[in-house]
């Protein structure tokens, strides 16, 4: 039997081979429930990407997948400053990602850890533009549902930028959780949302 941290390098080995013709794998960036997140190089373009990929175990989900395509497409559509890029979505050889911008810099919880309290000043340059991409998300019929300090990054040249829309939904079109299913991160959610409600964008705010 493998062991975890054995079952996880197995994992990106896995990962690495399977796409091998379209992207380099360089480093593992984090890790989360659904998905690994990775540093790599995508070939054809010559350029640095975040690399979201669908952990092995739900690959199998069908409905787990739908979800997980349709809502990177709908995130794709957003185009905003203070919102992460996405480049592509899809499938190769079995495992199945969501391409990103790569940003240099760190979380803002990490940063927040780092500096402890932050300044009146700086705590309006990092919310203000956080406010205006939920703002234009909101706008585009996007509800975030997991806001937090993680999803901030803090690019070198002092950009907050929001990211990982994986869990949102289109809040105009068909839902896209199940009703009961309860999805975040419980220190930030809405009393709604950690009830397994459906939620509206006045979760994210």
């Amino acid at each position: 039997l493998l062991n975890s941290s054995s079952y996880e390098n197995y994992n990106d080995t896995q990962v690495k081979i399977a796409l091998a013709e379209s992207f380099t794998i360089i480093e593992t960036i984090g890790r989360g429930g659904m998905a690994t997140v990775y540093k790599a190089n995508q070939r054809n373009l010559n350029r640095l990407v975040a690399l979201k990929v669908v952990h092995p175990n739900l690959v199998h989900d069908i409905e787990f997948l739908n979800r997980f395509h349709r809502e990177a497409q709908l995130a794709a559509s957003l185009n905003h400053p203070n919102i992460v890029k996405i480049y592509d979505v899809g499938a190769i050889n079995g495992i199945h990602f969501i391409s990103m911008e790569y940003l240099e810099g760190e979380d803002l919880q990490s940063h927040i850890k780092k500096l402890g309290k932050l300044s009146v000043d700086e705590t309006i340059n990092i919310i203000s533009p956080i406010a205006e991409s939920l703002n234009y998300a909101h706008q585009m019929g996007l509800v975030h549902r997991d806001v937090k300090s993680a999803n901030i990054i803090i690019t070198k040249d002092n950009r907050a930028v929001l990211t990982d829309f994986g869990i949102a939904h289109a809040s105009s079109a068909t839902k896209l959780t199940v009703a009961g299913t309860v999805i975040g991160t419980p220190e930030y959610m809405s009393p709604e949302q950690a009830k397994g409600k459906s939620v509206d964008k006045r979760a994210d705010i």
